[in-house]
């Protein structure tokens, strides 16, 4: 068993984790709120503070920040690593609070205006979305330090604490519907929690809990790594320019494909009350077999491509995408056809009326047609990264956001959230395709897949047509909840052992050896 494939199941099943956790969250959160106009003013909130995470160290930073972290520790050893962390942290903290506080004052025309968060919503909930976004700012500073710590870890091949940071997050988080949410207390068996009665600030302050607990579990690997702070800022040190040199692109990459989520939520505001949430439990239900699988992997990947950059490795390089791209296609193909079956009892947990549960229902539908193209740019675009390319994986994300723009302006208006959501999976997809361009012209043989195609489309047929064959013999209509859930995960199992057969000799055995 490879070390890379250790580490990729050690990641899958952490955020494996982290999602129950997260499900749990979001189905408390649903049956509290509801599909109401209070949880989308929650959501469009988290919009702005998660997109300047997301471009200062969520995203950004770590994939620019690794291959470089990953080259001092080949060339210049631990303490020049971190010696170059420090400083880079360092810049990294000054800015976000920096432009925090700039979003902050300036949040009222940042939420009202035609082309802002959420032009769309009434007067009391743009005044909701505004105190909320301010506070959730809070949040937004440490999660700025906790990707780089994240960064750092990873470029020493250290997995386990960034995997369970997300969890940790979770638990800060589900004291927030929990305590400080519920006017009364949810009741556990014979325990009554307290309720502190805080309405939609609870959730807030349990994000900021959820942040601290998030940078605090990974404290202990940066001991055992012997980190030594380095009190200094300097843009011309030559390890900082160059991690600046990959930043700046990446930023605007990042900030492509944030306007997007932005873009989203904008035309969702347009549609109705409930458009907004479905879009995010849409994405939500997408995203777990995605992290699960796409990112898993290319979060184990990134280190080792990186190193074989540094040491000249470049058939191994090749090989090794070669293979990863091999697998994440016989994984999510599957996967997705199966899901997109049996996805009507999971979201029927949320407890949302019939018309209510339709509209998530085609959301995630439509989010899972791009199952297969957000996995596949998980391993694509660090597969430039590795590179230090930062400049193509720049020019792929602006076309995804004028492929999005054209697809959501022609989709929203006739079919509303699942339109939004096709748009996205449509754009993503278009990405893919120029990134596997241009990585096969640089690599020849990287997609050497069309004769497995044929194969692995049966084996999602296949799995897909064995879940519907459950709930042709368990109908849910008429049934508990209770089993309704437990027929959803019969189907499910069932489904993927379905595949199993038509994958084993190939594709899950190029897993095991990765």
């Amino acid at each position: 068993m490879s070390f890379l494939f250790r580490s990729s199941l050690l990641l899958a099943v952490f955020f494996g984790v982290e999602k129950l956790l997260g499900f749990l969250r979001q189905v408390l959160i649903a049956r509290y709120f509801g599909l109401s106009p209070t949880l989308d003013v929650f959501n469009a909130a988290n919009n702005l503070p998660d997109l300047l995470f997301a471009l200062i160290s969520g995203g950004a930073l770590s994939i620019a920040f690794i291959p470089v972290l990953s080259e001092y520790l080949q060339t210049r050893g631990r303490p020049q690593a971190w010696d170059l962390f420090s400083r880079v942290a360092n810049l990294v903290f000054l800015f976000t609070a920096s432009l925090s506080i700039l979003i902050a004052i300036f949040a009222e025309p940042i939420v009202r205006s035609q082309v802002g968060i959420a032009p769309g919503f009434n007067p009391e909930q743009q005044d909701q979305v505004i105190e909320l976004m301010r506070l959730n700012l809070i949040a937004t500073l440490l999660f700025s330090l906790s990707g780089l710590v994240i960064a750092g870890l990873q470029a020493n091949q250290h997995f386990l604490l960034p995997a369970l940071a997300p969890s940790m997050y979770d638990i800060g988080t589900l004291v927030g519907i929990l305590i400080f949410a519920p006017q009364e207390g949810w009741q556990i068996g014979r325990v009554t929690l307290p309720a502190l009665g805080l309405g939609i600030h609870g959730l807030v302050y349990g994000v900021i809990l959820g942040s601290v607990l998030f940078l605090g579990i990974q404290i202990p690997g940066l001991v055992r790594y012997k980190f030594r702070w380095t009190p200094a800022v300097s843009l011309r040190h030559s390890g900082v320019a160059r991690v600046m040199s990959l930043m700046g692109p990446r930023v605007f990459t990042v900030l492509f494909i944030q306007l997007i989520f932005l873009a989203q939520d904008n035309l969702a505001s347009r549609v109705g009350v409930g458009a907004v949430t479905a879009l995010v439990y849409g994405w939500l239900f997408m995203q777990v077999p995605e992290t699960l699988i796409g990112t898993a992997l290319g979060t184990a990947l990134l280190p080792t491509l990186s190193e074989q950059i540094a040491r000249g490795e470049i058939e191994r390089f090749r090989e090794t995408l070669d293979k990863t791209i091999r697998i994440l296609l016989a994984l999510t193909i599957p996967t997705a056809a199966v899901l997109a079956i049996v996805i009507r009892p999971v979201v029927g947990l949320l407890g949302f009326d019939a018309s209510g549960t339709e509209l998530v229902i085609w959301t995630s539908r439509a989010f899972m047609l791009g199952l297969i193209s957000h996995s596949l740019l998980e391993v694509a675009v660090r597969a430039f990264y590795a590179r230090q390319d930062a400049r193509t994986p720049l020019i792929a994300s602006g076309i995804t956001l004028l492929a999005f723009i054209g697809f959501g302006a022609l989709f929203y208006r006739v079919l509303g959230a699942p339109g939004i959501a096709l748009a996205n999976s449509l754009a993503f997809t278009t990405e893919l395709l120029v990134l596997f361009y241009l990585l096969h012209r640089q690599y020849a043989g990287i997609l050497q897949v069309l004769p497995a195609l044929p194969r692995i489309s049966l084996a999602a047929i296949s799995g897909a047509a064995i879940a519907w064959g459950v709930f042709a013999l368990i109908p849910l209509a008429g049934n508990s909840t209770l089993v309704q859930v437990a027929t959803g995960a019969l189907a499910l199992a069932l489904g993927l052992l379905g595949v199993v057969p038509w994958l084993w000799k190939t594709e899950l055995r190029a897993l095991v050896r990765l």
